[in-house]
């Protein structure tokens, strides 16, 4: 089920229309794409973020391209950009590579996002018999309807264990540097009525060895082929922690997240993000200005630390990689 009053992209009067979602917990906004200029940045700002939502907004935006731009120079370069605005994120590259091939672009992007909405709806219903009543979840980032544009991944089961009356409490990393669980999960987590705990990055490892938590369920923004996961930065270490304290670590992805091109993490490229959004928090100081940063956006969870995928197609266990390899398109 999704709540209609926060649709995260839709495509209305010849423009991408998309919830901004660095305004949010405090002011739910809708704004409007009409060019290239508006969709890149839209994007490389994080107004609209998480893989599969990327992938929606794209395959939008790029049907407004093809529309709007009627010289194949032009029209080539704009593509270029769009594709280019976040190199982690595979769905990106698929959906504007799904869209640029079809005939008519419009009626490809709403297939695309009607898919989503699908996808979301199974990887819950698949996701839901590794939740046992009352369970004690920890997750990372955002992985709800904000960041599909449909029902969520990980958190989409977690929604769907609560609707079920499964009851779940979730502990909530505010996820540094940008903060997308503290402001985007915890929000969209009480939103929808679920027992919700937020906690700083650090508490983590304080959480699994005192709170009795029950398991670790994150989303994905590139899959390599044996199983190495790329998600927000924090991820690898939760997932050390899981395997420490004997908690299942579990991976919840569309299969258009997979890479079955890269063969492993090492191939999965990290995008390093502005010094900016470590030195201030909402605009404010809170380093010297000069401070040397590393601020990459992802990193890479061995597959040897995920205990399984959940996608839409079902619960993948190892051995990896080849029971992932099995799900390949053709």
């Amino acid at each position: 089920m999704i709540d209609a009053a926060v649709a995260a992209v839709s495509w209305e009067d010849e423009a991408v229309v998309y919830v901004d979602q660095r305004l949010l917990p405090h002011e739910l906004r809708r704004a409007h794409a009409r060019n290239v200029d508006e969709i890149e940045a839209a994007i490389r700002t994080l107004a609209v973020r998480g893989a599969p939502c990327i992938g929606v907004f794209a395959a939008y935006g790029i049907a407004l391209l093809r529309r709007s731009i009627a010289d194949a120079g032009a029209l080539a370069e704009a593509v270029a950009r769009v594709r280019s605005a976040r190199p982690t994120a595979v769905n990106l590259a698929w959906a504007v590579d799904r869209v640029l091939a079809a005939a008519d672009p419009l009626a490809e992007a709403q297939a695309i996002a009607d898919e989503q909405r699908a996808i979301d709806a199974a990887i819950a219903e698949h996701g839901l018999a590794l939740i046992p009543k009352g369970a004690r979840i920890l997750t990372h980032c955002n992985t709800g309807p904000l960041a599909t544009a449909g029902g969520g991944t990980a958190l989409g089961i977690v929604l769907h264990a609560q609707r079920a009356g499964k009851c779940p409490r979730v502990y909530v990393d505010e996820t540094r540097p940008l903060l997308q669980g503290a402001r985007l999960t915890y929000w969209e987590l009480r939103r929808a009525g679920v027992d919700a705990v937020l906690q700083v990055d650090a508490a983590a490892a304080v959480a699994m060895a005192e709170r009795a938590i029950d398991l670790v369920v994150v989303g994905a923004d590139r899959i390599a082929r044996n199983g190495d996961t790329a998600n927000k930065i924090g991820t690898y270490g939760l997932a050390i922690l899981a395997a420490y304290h004997g908690i299942p670590f579990y991976v919840a992805a569309p299969l258009s997240t997979f890479d079955f091109a890269a063969e492993s993490g090492a191939h999965i490229p990290i995008e390093e993000r502005s010094a900016g959004e470590v030195r201030e928090v909402a605009g404010v100081a809170i380093a010297p200005s000069d401070a040397a940063v590393f601020n990459p956006a992802f990193d890479v969870t061995p597959a040897r630390l995920i205990a399984a995928f959940v996608t839409e197609r079902g619960i993948v266990t190892p051995p990896y990689p080849n029971a992932l390899t099995a799900l390949a398109p053709l």
